[in-house]
């Protein structure tokens, strides 16, 4: 292989790998040499496991030369985010209150990356405990874009979107309680998928009832992908997706083959409906203008496109308080009391705040109106097209822009067509879209029906045949075009 493997997609990559046409050691040196290089900027990565990845790369290269087979990610050097348990590696999950909190077991994830020959880099930073759509935490310096070092790669899983835009490694491991997957993926110019509710199982990751503020939103909250490509997402999916008696919302698998689902397929006749802003939302005129040509590819390949808006009213408020519902307020009580004074303000004012049982129930009644308004509009349409965010990616260390497309707006605002989805559980994905004048990238949601995950994958492929990116790699990185 003549190609630097850390421009190589994940699927070509494990091949070679497998066929031992590259050495899965020389393939972790290539990605710690890059780290070495590009990490004193972007601060991807808030812990580096570089021995136990180059011990895991040595022990499956001696597994390969005795005749194993190889798994499906054989040799993948993958990160994962920091509010995703591996065993013996340090998890503050961006907040000091954990700073020195190691778990004992590997989440039902990490054990099937494991499993599938993947090769852990280290833990990718987040915001504290995941409450927040930027890039800051109390723990470490600030993620930055490799799009612009001045701006926000997202968050919360900041550190993985980050670290696959720069090509230290080709997916990683995020997670997705309002955003999260996909807000980094669009911020950085990357593919990223929640699947459905209970497509991949956690444990002990929002689970445990040990850990107040690592383990929590447990009815909102999905482990996926960040990666270049449709095709590596959907690799890595089907590893990861399928049951766990470990996760009582995981569900039964065999109903998607997301490898096929990743290819791209005859999209002719599907009834999409495209919302440039719900309705009601603020939006940049440049993500307005990125994301409307975007849809207009999917005219182009067959699809009937109509502009149509779900109807429902603004869940953020809603929103919100399940986050404090879902957060064992009494053990992140506990934290606030002893650590408050190191902590995220935000996060301190929402743990704080004098939630009553009726703005808990009230936010439940929201949650069943917003499931309801969405099943009976995707009663119409096969798949809804959005914007992933109301804006290009902003400066750092801010919670978000006050001010978009000329309206004033709260600062979590530019948040609203990612949460809906986590409220009604139903497969979103982002694509990158195109990019603004300045050169930032601008992400395209699309969202399918209840459990229509296949479908998701493959309207994300024939866009990405259509309107291809993975070439297109930021300033930071060094990586031309293979």
């Amino acid at each position: 292989m003549t190609a630097d493997p850390c421009s190589l997609p994940a699927v070509d990559l494990a091949a070679a790998v497998r066929r031992r046409e590259l050495s899965p050691v020389e393939v972790v040196e290539a990605v710690h040499r890059r780290m070495d290089r590009l990490e004193p900027r972007l601060h991807a990565f808030c812990h580096r496991a570089d021995p136990a990845a180059l011990d895991a790369a040595r022990a499956l290269e001696r597994s390969l030369a005795a005749g194993d087979g190889g798994g499906a990610l054989c040799g993948v050097p993958v990160g994962v985010k920091d509010l995703v348990a591996v065993a013996g590696m340090p998890m503050p999950g961006g907040s000091l209150a954990y700073r020195d909190f190691v778990p004992d077991e590997d989440d039902v994830v990490v054990e099937r990356l494991r499993a599938a020959g993947a090769i852990v880099l280290g833990k990718t930073a987040v915001t504290e405990f995941g409450y927040s759509g930027a890039s800051h935490s109390p723990v470490g310096e600030t993620v930055r874009n490799p799009w612009n070092l001045a701006l926000t790669s997202g968050g919360s899983s900041a550190g993985s979107g980050a670290a696959v835009a720069a090509g230290i490694g080709p997916v990683a491991i995020a997670a997705d309680g309002g955003g999260s997957i996909r807000i980094p993926a669009s911020f950085c110019g990357l593919f990223g998928m929640k699947a459905s509710m209970g497509r991949v199982p956690m444990y002990p990751s929002c689970r445990d009832e040990r850990y107040p503020g690592i383990a929590s939103w447990e009815g909102l909250e999905h482990v996926g992908p960040v990666s270049r490509t449709v095709a590596d997402s959907a690799l890595v999916l089907s590893v990861i997706a399928g049951p766990d008696d470990r996760d009582r919302h995981s569900i039964p698998a065999g109903d998607v083959d997301w490898r096929a689902a990743a290819e791209p397929g005859d999209l002719r006749g599907l009834r999409v409906a495209y919302s440039a802003d719900l309705g009601r939302v603020a939006v940049d005129p440049e993500v307005r203008r990125v994301v409307g040509d975007a849809a207009r590819a999917f005219a182009e390949l067959g699809c009937e496109v109509e502009e149509a808006d779900p109807g429902f009213a603004d869940p953020g408020a809603a929103f919100a308080a399940l986050i404090a519902l879902e957060s064992d307020l009494r053990g992140m009580r506990e934290i606030v009391d002893r650590h408050g004074h190191e902590m995220s303000p935000h996060l301190v004012d929402l743990i704080t705040r004098p939630w009553t049982a009726e703005d808990f129930t009230d936010a439940q009644t929201v949650r069943k109106a917003v499931v309801n308004a969405m099943w009976r509009f995707m009663r119409r349409y096969d798949l809804l097209l959005t914007p992933t965010l109301t804006t290009p990616p902003f400066a750092v260390h801010m919670q978000g822009p006050e001010k978009v497309g000329g309206r004033f707006v709260r600062d979590t605002a530019w948040l609203s067509f990612t949460y809906p989805f986590n409220l009604t559980g139903q497969p979103a994905a982002t694509v990158p879209a195109g990019f603004t004048e300045d050169g930032l990238p601008v992400g395209l949601q699309i969202v399918g029906r209840h459990l229509d995950d296949g479908l998701v994958l493959r309207a994300a492929a024939a866009f990405e045949a259509a309107r291809p990116w993975a070439d297109a790699w930021p300033p930071l990185s060094d990586l031309a075009p293979v």
